[in-house]
């Protein structure tokens, strides 16, 4: 009955209306949530707790239900706002699987031909861009963001040197991924190719692979110059309680620059 269920409201709506219908779901929920514990540095929104998160394993107040942001998304507001120029007028990005929040500050903030967003699905993004075959010319851009996009690419090597490819020199990807805490290196098997496999091993249904302490490396493969950090040990610790801001698995900011010809 339950598939049956599924089958009939997939047959009703198709996937843009369901994404839409969800995010009204969820912005329901947060009005149960009223109060001034948290706020989402994304949307402004304040709540007495953020809603739980996670596949394998539930994150508690991880997820606004506002605007969707996760701690990494907040996290990563702070340190471009902070740290870099990316919402200067003429400095042009391009942005891998936008999350909702940040996109819609990006497209309030910057002129239409200096922000660039996509996804290989275009009901997540203003453009239907396969990241291994970017269709912009070499040497375009001054910053690219890349967050929880490597692990779900096939071929992650072509997407790390298209990403290099369109940079400017000097140009820097803002890169991040979910990352093995065992101090191992990338794990992936082709065999591992069930969701429910994919979820056991890499920790989430739709990962081909599971980074590990080698993934700087990976992406210096591609010619880049990368520093890695955890952007929170920089930030006050009442701000990333209220923000909701650590999650060291998942918010590792590998910053990696296209060194000057």
């Amino acid at each position: 009955m339950k598939s049956f269920l599924k089958k009939t409201y997939h047959f009703l709506f198709n996937e843009s209306t369901r994404i839409q219908i969800k995010k009204q779901q969820i912005k329901l929920k947060g009005l149960f949530l009223k109060g001034n514990n948290v706020e989402c540095n994304c949307c402004g929104k304040t709540y007495k707790s953020f809603l739980p998160f996670g596949n394998s394993e539930r994150r508690e107040n991880a997820w606004c239900p506002n605007c969707g942001s996760l701690e990494r998304t907040r996290m990563l507001l702070f340190y471009l706002k902070n740290e870099t120029n990316v919402f200067d007028s003429g400095v042009k990005v391009l942005h891998f699987a936008p999350e909702e929040g940040l996109k819609k500050i990006f497209k309030q903030l910057k002129n239409p031909n200096d922000y660039k967003n996509g996804d290989i699905n275009p009901n997540f993004a203003d453009l239907l861009i396969d990241i291994t075959n970017i269709q912009f010319e070499d040497n375009c851009f001054d910053f690219v963001i890349c967050s929880h996009v490597l692990g779900h690419v096939p071929n992650e090597a072509r997407a790390m040197t298209e990403m290099y490819r369109v940079l400017k020199p000097g140009g820097i990807a803002i890169i991040l991924t979910l990352l093995n805490q065992k101090d191992q290196p990338t794990f992936e098997n082709p065999d591992i190719d069930t969701p429910e496999e994919r979820l056991m091993n890499y920790g989430e249904s739709d990962l081909l692979r599971l980074h590990g302490n080698d993934f700087k490396e990976r992406i210096e493969a591609a010619g880049f110059e990368v520093e890695a950090f955890d952007y929170t040990d920089r930030l006050d610790k009442a701000q990333v309680e209220r923000f909701r801001l650590y999650n060291p698995q998942r918010g590792i900011i590998f910053l990696a620059q296209k060194m000057e010809s």
